[in-house]
């Protein structure tokens, strides 16, 4: 038998309950929640979809669905006159289409339309020029690091948007953006030799990401700890890290972050470039 509650809940609670599912991997009952209330005012009927377009822009990237194009357009509905955050949503959903292709990464500009990756940039540029807070100026930056590292391969332009985002998440104290950016800055400093720094801030990725309650986040950090540890030759350590971060992956429902650990066992360096752009 169902029942029926009404409660009266700040829509700043019921969002943040949202986020803290989305980010343990609960994108299902995250949504769930959110579609369960109504609100008659426009404000937090809005402010609500628009939650509902970052849980399903989680999803989409850890369990390779693809639900967030129609609540991002939804949300775009409920703010006829714009708002930063779904346009943030927007260039989140276009960078992930883009890269992500049949569940396989596209790594570079090879076979996509120049014109769209220009468009891409802009956006981008635009959002972090017209932020109204550091801490979404930061994020804006670190979305055009990672458009300038994936989509153009520019190795070069990529880590200062990194380490201006990270500036950001320490001013704002964000700890999600930090290990974003700290992440990717280690990527470089491993594909550069520098396994030294890269660890430093690997671990220091890690434990942001597991402070602030990222579940696929943290198994992702340790795929990059296996790395390393394969690295120094620890291949034993490797291996029980990378059989961890597949089962749990597995069990969260992060496919494409078990085909990664999966692939790191059989002998695959997740970290390295593809041998040409593309499938």
């Amino acid at each position: 038998m169902a029942f029926t509650v009404n409660a009266v809940i700040p829509v700043e609670e019921l969002i943040a309950a949202a986020h803290e599912l989305s980010i343990t991997g609960r994108w299902e009952r995250a949504s769930r929640l959110l579609d369960a209330c109504t609100a008659d005012e426009p404000g937090p009927r809005a402010r609500i979809a628009r939650a509902a377009a970052q849980v399903a822009l989680e999803q989409d990237w850890f369990a390779g669905t693809d639900t967030a194009t129609v609540r991002i357009e939804v949300a775009e509905k409920e703010f006829p006159g714009g708002d930063w955050d779904v346009d943030f949503a927007r260039l989140r959903n276009t960078y992930r289409r883009l890269l992500v292709v049949d569940g396989r990464l596209r790594l570079g500009p090879g076979g996509k339309d120049p014109a769209a990756l220009a468009f891409l940039l802009r956006e981008a540029e635009g959002l972090r020029d017209g932020a109204m807070d550091e801490g979404r100026r930061g994020w804006a930056e670190m979305y055009l690091g990672l458009i300038t590292d994936n989509h153009f391969a520019d190795l070069a332009g990529a880590p200062p948007h990194y380490a201006s985002a990270l500036r950001a998440a320490e001013s704002d104290d964000d700890p999600l953006l930090a290990r974003e950016a700290l992440r990717h800055l280690g990527d470089h400093d491993h594909d550069a030799g520098d396994h030294a720094r890269a660890l430093d801030r690997w671990r220091r990725a890690t434990t942001l990401g597991a402070a602030a309650g990222t579940v696929p986040g943290t198994l992702a950090q340790q795929l990059l700890l296996a790395v390393l540890a394969r690295d120094s030759g620890d291949e034993a350590g490797a291996r029980a890290l990378a059989t961890e971060v597949e089962r749990w992956a597995g069990a969260i429902g992060a496919p494409r972050l078990a085909a990664q650990a999966r692939g790191f066992l059989a002998g695959v360096d997740p970290t390295a470039p593809p041998a040409e752009s593309g499938p």
